[in-house]
């Protein structure tokens, strides 16, 4: 099954080996000479007339071979692969939703240390929460025969079509750790935040602030939206109060835009009643505050929000985000440790627990 996966992402995979091919015949030429950074990817780009993501998937492929170096903050350089033991060479899969925004970097500082130290090669992968751009990233990943996968499962609380392709890695025998949330079809070893917690702690609080009527907002094409919601309902049941069914706006990664217009229309309507907000996470948090900023109401003297992940939008907003704990780059660490100790061949589970962190977006409903 595993040999005829990779047989089928050949087609898939034609692009950037193609691009990498040019590559390293650039620097087998001297074009390209030891020491030297390669072009950007903006110009590689332009250069070849390949997309950004397949660029990027050939830099990292040449990289794991040993012909190009890459240098934080600086750029990509020229090595001499000759110098390389491809046969002692150990390289790790990194696949997230997104690489380059939010939390991410942070997870990743945290896995890249760890397993630079241990002297482990990474290969990135970014999914855009897109089936099959996770595909072409599990194509990839079989193609250049990783040692260890970690991956952030793309809308996890949908069907996912690749789950074959997971099945075939771990018959393979090769370690699997999904961060964040994880594949309930699948039996594998994932970290992730308690965020049935979260949901809870955000609703309670301004529960506790005298807030009589809540709203949630919560992304459900992902398992972190679907448990956030839970805790939400949770801490209301315990508090013997009620919702309203309008008042739980839910969306997925293509509609974001679309559910801050709708909270705005029913948080300034008429009839609202709604003073407290619990919102997926603090992207959605901040976006809302500007967009009630922008139709002339004030957070927190009419609103109150309470964001999550304690992410740097958090601290940038204004005013700045009550928010609940996400540990980065422990996550990112632990994940790390867990494949490079065997860890990730068991069927286990660790749940991180989230803490509150009280900033400027809620007040006191009763102004005590």
């Amino acid at each position: 099954m595993y040999g005829q996966l990779l047989k089928d992402g050949m087609k898939m995979a034609n692009k950037y080996e193609q691009l990498a091919d040019i590559l390293r015949e650039k620097i087998r030429l001297s074009t390209y000479q030891e020491g030297d950074a390669i072009p950007s990817e903006a110009t590689l780009q332009e250069e070849f007339h390949y997309s950004r993501h397949t660029v990027r998937q050939a830099i990292a492929v040449l990289v794991n071979e040993g012909y190009l170096r890459k240098e934080r903050g600086s750029g990509t350089y020229v090595s001499k692969p000759e110098t390389v033991n491809h046969k002692n060479r150990k390289t790790i899969g990194i696949i997230m939703t997104y690489l380059s925004d939010y939390i991410f970097p942070s997870i990743m500082r945290g896995v890249e240390q760890t397993l630079r130290e241990q002297g482990y090669s990474l290969l990135l992968g970014s999914t855009n929460n897109d089936h099959e751009q996770e595909r072409a990233c599990l194509q990839q990943m079989m193609d250049q025969g990783v040692d260890g996968l970690i991956v952030e499962p793309t809308k996890s609380s949908q069907y996912n079509p690749n789950l074959a392709y997971y099945v075939a890695l771990q018959e393979a025998g090769i370690p699997l750790v999904m961060i964040n949330a994880y594949y309930e079809e699948l039996d594998l070893p994932h970290i992730c935040v308690n965020d049935t917690r979260s949901g809870f702690l955000a609703t309670n609080y301004l529960l506790e602030q005298q807030h009589q009527q809540l709203m949630m907002i919560t992304k459900i094409d992902d398992l972190q939206g679907k448990y956030r919601m839970k805790g939400f309902v949770k801490a209301l049941t315990q508090a013997k109060r009620t919702f309203a069914a309008e008042d739980v706006l839910t969306y997925t990664t293509e509609t974001k835009e679309a559910v801050i217009e709708q909270a705005i229309q029913r948080l300034t309507a008429a009839d609202n009643q709604v003073t407290g907000i619990v919102c997926y996470n603090d992207e959605i948090a901040h976006r809302l505050i500007q967009a009630l900023t922008a139709a002339g109401k004030n957070v927190p003297t009419d609103f109150s929000i309470v964001g999550n992940d304690d992410s740097p939008l958090s601290t940038l907003s204004t005013p700045t985000i009550t928010t609940l704990t996400h540990p980065k780059e422990a996550m990112g660490e632990l994940a790390a440790q867990w494949i490079t100790t065997g860890k990730a061949t068991e069927a286990q589970h660790f749940y991180f627990e989230p803490e509150l962190i009280v900033r400027g977006s809620v007040n006191n409903q009763k102004g005590e």
